[in-house]
């Protein structure tokens, strides 16, 4: 009787922990509101198993408790019970992994009309490169980065010269266009996290990596490197600044020292 007591509090206290819970998610300021929904679909779902699963053990425990004179039935097996177990598990599955799929192609579908926005990671601080009047990012290449080029920018591409590179600053975008980062690591894996934007993707060195968001509303947000990437780790931070598009056009006009072409005199 303790034994299935013990079992019914833990249903209890794990059902009211999650629903007096502070610790939810923060606000959202992108449009992956999916994210969070499919979230919420599967902590349903594993949520009632836990429950159905613990109180029939809580169930057994009490029914089928030693008494005098009572001798145990051995069934070694049921194929009825392993057929709906097997449907319902089937199902629950299905229910879980099915919004996922919708989700992840949103996920790796880029709008044709989002900005190339291009971040570097490496140890341990963020740096972005943002197109200039042109709308286009110039061509890069790990095997180009020196002490004068940190993000390796080709110097040979016309729509570099124009480029705004930001090292170890604040990313500034504009609210309610989408954004395209394309993610690369100059050293280790790191991971771009921003977790209002519900976007966060790893960066391997060798590889270009990229998500898409779109930012819902203005303000102030934190870059987070969510893989471990050395004693550094800590404290690779970051900030990502939403602004209005006349004000993001401002500030973006205001940039002209921040080129490719002015950072390197010798791009031609």
């Amino acid at each position: 009787m303790a034994v299935a007591l013990i079992l019914v509090l833990i249903v209890v206290g794990s059902v009211a922990f999650h629903l007096l819970s502070p610790w939810w998610w923060t606000p959202i300021a992108s449009n992956w509101a999916y994210i969070d929904s499919t979230i919420v679909i599967t902590f349903w779902i594993t949520g009632a198993v836990f429950v159905a699963v613990v109180l029939f053990m809580a169930y057994c425990v009490y029914r089928f408790r030693h008494q005098p004179g009572r001798q145990a039935h051995y069934e070694p097996e049921s194929k009825r019970l392993e057929l709906w177990l097997t449907l319902v598990t089937g199902i629950g599955v299905a229910a879980m992994l099915t919004p996922g799929l919708f989700v992840w192609r949103q996920f790796i579908t880029v709008p044709q009309d989002a900005t190339d926005v291009e971040i570097l990671g490496q140890q341990w601080q963020w740096s972005f490169r943002l197109p200039g009047p042109d709308g286009k990012l110039g061509a890069s290449d790990i095997r180009l980065v020196g002490p004068d080029n940190a993000l390796g920018i080709s110097r040979e591409d016309p729509n570099s010269q124009d480029d705004i590179v930001i090292e170890g600053g604040e990313l500034r975008l504009p609210v309610g266009r989408p954004i395209k980062a394309l993610l690369r690591s100059a050293d280790v894996i790191h991971d771009f996290y921003i977790p209002e934007m519900r976007a966060k993707m790893d960066l391997v060195p060798g590889q270009i990596s990229y998500i898409w968001f779109t930012p819902t509303r203005t303000g102030t947000f934190e870059i987070l490197c969510a893989e471990l990437c050395g004693v550094g780790h800590p404290q690779m931070r970051g900030t990502v600044i939403v602004q209005e598009q006349k004000d993001y056009q401002a500030w973006l006009q205001a940039q002209a020292s921040r080129t490719f072409a002015r950072l390197t005199p010798t791009a031609q």
